[in-house]
């Protein structure tokens, strides 16, 4: 159950930043005792792998930064995210039977030598998941701050990604309270946004009862614009305070 918890809270750090989570795994494996990989995926704490994933991180903190230039980088990232969730879901799950993952057909195959494709596959839609909801949001925030979000944001990210892979690897359960928190912060900024998204020109505020709409009929031939005294009714017309 912990190994599976530290699997889901590396795979969800991936889908903020790809590296931050391979990096802590491979960096805890080498130097420290919590992370005991499977043969499998000894390759990530090898020190060209560790050097490789180090210069791709500097990269995508830079990028991930700048405006116009971080919408490029979460496109590229489509395919690098789910993939790194993948990886540390499975590495970081190694001591876990697939059974509890992905029922027995899967156990038996990691039995017999097999791939883990259970726990391949879990990681990547949870990655895949939180990448999404960071591409949709990022947007959205830089067209209603000019650009100004997204240093701020990204920085938040990469914070919360790597909060959440040390904290996998060594408190798994928080977990099961840093995930949900991640998700609600995301599906809020989402709608927050959306909320905040410009009008069309021309069309005005449903709630202003003093300009034309489709909600109100506008001024006829002849007739003058409605004010707080009089308003145009659709079937009788004009009628103002003056009339009682």
């Amino acid at each position: 159950m912990l190994a599976t918890l530290t699997g889901l809270g590396l795979s969800a750090s991936a889908g903020l930043n790809a590296y931050i989570p391979l990096l802590t795994v491979g960096l805890m494996a080498r130097y420290t005792d919590a992370v005991p990989l499977g043969q499998a995926w000894q390759w990530i704490e090898h020190p060209a792998t560790l050097a490789v994933l180090g210069v791709l991180l500097a990269v995508e903190l830079i990028a991930d930064k700048v405006p116009a230039l971080d919408h490029l980088n979460d496109t590229l990232q489509t395919f690098v995210r789910p993939t790194s969730g993948g990886i540390t879901f499975a590495a970081g799950s190694t001591a876990v039977p697939l059974g509890e993952i992905a029922g027995e057909a899967s156990a038996g195959a990691e039995g017999s030598g097999g791939p883990a494709w259970g726990a391949l596959l879990a990681g990547c839609l949870v990655a895949l998941a939180l990448h999404a909801v960071k591409t949709l949001a990022r947007p959205m925030a830089n067209t209603a701050t000019l650009g100004c979000a997204a240093p701020v944001l990204s920085a938040v990210e990469d914070a919360v990604s790597f909060a959440t892979s040390l904290l996998a690897v060594v408190v798994p359960l928080l977990v099961l309270v840093i995930l949900p928190l991640v998700v609600l912060g995301g599906f809020l900024l989402l709608r927050r946004r959306r909320a905040r998204a410009p009008r069309p020109t021309g069309v005005p505020a449903p709630e202003d009862p003093e300009v034309p709409g489709p909600w109100l009929p506008g001024p006829g031939p002849g007739e003058s614009v409605v004010t707080d005294s009089a308003y145009r009714h659709p079937a009788i017309g004009p009628y103002s305070s003056s009339d009682d």
